[in-house]
């Protein structure tokens, strides 16, 4: 605690000299720093930002406008100028009345300036007027720009966002009242502990600025989180299989076989006891198998989608029909393990090969014809980018991804946490979700451009097919039944392209279910919750906007009402199976050596 010399509030020399003290350790941190720097990984600059003919093209835009409209340009000008200058008249002649304080403050409300401050002070509150009166002159100004594709017009867009969110007054230690705040009452040390974090993270990355989002000390697999019992009883260099243990003494003959996305860990279905979906399916009476993806290094440069279909997919569900004895198995594709579901079950049905009784999608992406947020990266000069950054590592390092991912909800996800870890040098939460969030996963180098240009860019596979294993694979040919879960506010596969892709496979036995929430919150919602609800509407023939305006609407979890779908489909009741009962090989207990395996390690 600060110790005052007086009640005037003014530090005292010694909390003064305990602030300069703290300071000076400043020194003590520079030789992590400069090592950190020097010995930096770097990266291909396109992935930091458009090349600069998206900028000419905009400038050439709206210099056209100019031209064509001037009066709609002057118009705007003097609009901002006029608020500008009011402004600034209005906070002098609140300062003349002799007292301080701020003039009124018509601004939208936004959390960043929770702190009383904003509002009360006269110095904050002109900072935070102005900001958003540039923001908003800067937004009108890039919405006025016509001449431009729709394409680059989003991209424009969203990287002007991406200045606006960076330049806010919250992100500078001058022009923040909380980390100002901070820094007296503690003497400085909250300084030394944010360079301390900040050092942290640069060493952690090897160089790359990443801002951890939570405690990781907090965490141990197996430990408080992917606590499930059960048993890795198989492993390959793609992945292990983790068979889990019943809580029933019956379960259904069909197996079920769980394929997370290998962009990240399939922990998310496993986090805690009380949102585990791994451990719901187990207590409704279900034999399951989840498979964990291998971390790849740059050995795994080659490996293609071919690989993940051949000796991911297929390979899986051969040894689980050699656990249990049945013939065919029930699956689960989540996100781009979905999208791949997809092209098995057309590559199966080349083959004549049934082993798919039925098949679930979770938040999975078939159409990629409206790229939503992603697309000022799917661009050409981001994806060669991409393409240069693989071919020197042999990898699309988990890094690139999760800053492309964070930037797209950057104030929650960068500058907000930075401020806190750096600035006010608070340790990160204890936050199961982030931790899982920041524990991603590298992808192969041809893995990745096959995915990003035939899928993504070209979308090859809801366009006429996509070429895999020798085969043209194709949408209409997954025609196993199926059923879709989307989330209405998912950023990452927005519901209503989930939704034409459905529409597009040839399965005569179809389920779309919407829930509430986004990519995340929306899977992740047990029943015990009761929180977000659900949309259904048997008719998929409509439109997306149709659809959704004929659903039904239930209260709660999406997950009983799938399980109810996934019942009849599963066989009859049958002895629970342990992990091993058949004599295959125990490797292991779960949640297995992959998932351990660090990006950065």
């Amino acid at each position: 605690m600060t110790t005052n010399s007086s009640n005037s509030g003014e530090p005292s020399a010694e909390s003064l000299a305990r602030m300069t003290a703290n300071l000076n350790k400043v020194d003590a941190l520079r030789e992590r720093l400069t090592a950190v720097m020097v010995n930096r990984n770097t990266h291909q600059a396109a992935l930091d930002a458009p090349n600069q003919e998206l900028f000419v093209k905009a400038a050439q835009a709206y210099m056209q406008e100019a031209m064509t409209n001037p009066a709609k340009l002057i118009e705007h000008q003097l609009g901002f100028w006029t608020k500008s200058v009011t402004h600034f008249v209005e906070a002098q002649q609140a300062l003349a009345k002799g007292t301080l304080a701020a003039p009124s403050d018509r601004t939208p409300s936004d959390r960043r300036f929770a702190n009383p401050l904003w509002e009360q002070h006269p110095y904050f509150n002109f900072l935070k007027q102005q900001y958003m009166m540039n923001a908003e002159a800067l937004t009108q100004a890039v919405e006025d720009v016509e001449e431009m594709e729709p394409s680059e017009k989003q991209r424009l867009k969203y990287f002007s966002r991406q200045i606006i969110d960076m330049m806010s007054p919250t992100n500078f230690l001058a022009t923040n009242p909380d980390v100002l705040q901070r820094a007296v009452d503690t003497e400085g040390e909250s300084l030394i502990k944010g360079l301390e974090n900040l050092i942290s993270d640069l060493e952690a990355n090897k160089g790359e600025m990443v801002v951890r989002l939570a405690d990781e000390s907090a965490f141990e697999l197996g430990g408080n989180i992917a606590t499930t019992p059960g048993k890795v009883v198989f492993r390959n260099r793609m992945f292990e299989l983790i068979q889990y243990t019943p809580t029933t003494e019956k379960v259904h003959a069909t197996p079920l076989v769980v394929f997370p996305p290998w962009i990240n860990k399939f922990y998310i279905l496993d986090l805690k006891e009380q949102n585990s979906l791994v451990k719901w399916v187990v207590d409704q009476g279900y034999t399951l198998f989840m498979v964990s993806w291998i971390n790849p290094d740059s050995s795994y440069r080659d490996v293609g989608m071919e690989a993940y279909v051949e000796e991911g997919y297929v390979t899986a569900f051969e040894q689980v029909k050699a656990i249990t004895g049945e013939k065919q198995v029930n699956a689960v594709g989540y996100c781009i393990a979905g999208t791949t579901l997809s092209l098995t079950l057309s590559l199966l049905k080349q083959r004549g090969d049934s082993t798919v009784k039925s098949a679930t999608f979770f938040t999975a992406l078939t159409d990629f014809s409206d790229q939503g947020e992603f697309q000022p990266f799917l661009t050409n000069d981001f994806i060669d980018g991409v393409e240069a950054e693989t071919e020197d590592k042999g990898i699309l390092p988990s890094l690139v991804m999760a800053r492309t991912f964070s930037f797209l909800r950057s104030n929650d996800l960068v500058y907000g946490p930075a401020v806190k870890s750096y600035m006010m040098g608070e340790t990160p939460p204890a936050f199961d979700l982030l931790y899982w969030n920041g524990d991603g996963a590298n992808l192969p180098q041809k893995m990745a451009m096959q995915y990003l240009r035939g899928l993504c860019q070209r979308n090859e596979l809801a366009e006429g097919g996509f070429d895999l294993c020798g085969h043209h694979l194709v949408l209409d040919e997954v025609d196993v039944p199926l059923c879709a879960i989307a989330c209405e506010t998912d950023h990452i596969a927005p519901w209503k392209d989930s939704y034409r892709g459905v529409q597009q496979m040839g399965s005569s036995d179809k389920t779309f279910i919407m829930t509430q929430s986004g990519h995340i919150a929306g899977i992740v919602n047990p029943p015990s919750k009761g929180k977000y609800g659900h949309y259904t509407n048997d008719d998929l023939s409509l439109g997306y906007e149709d659809w959704q305006a004929g659903a039904d609407f239930t209260e709660g979890s999406w997950w009983p009402r799938w399980e109810a779908w996934l019942k009849p489909r599963s066989g009859k009741m049958i002895p629970a199976r342990n992990p091993g009962d058949a004599g295959h090989e125990i490797l292991g207990d779960a949640p297995g050596t992959y998932v351990a395996v660090k990006a950065r390690g």
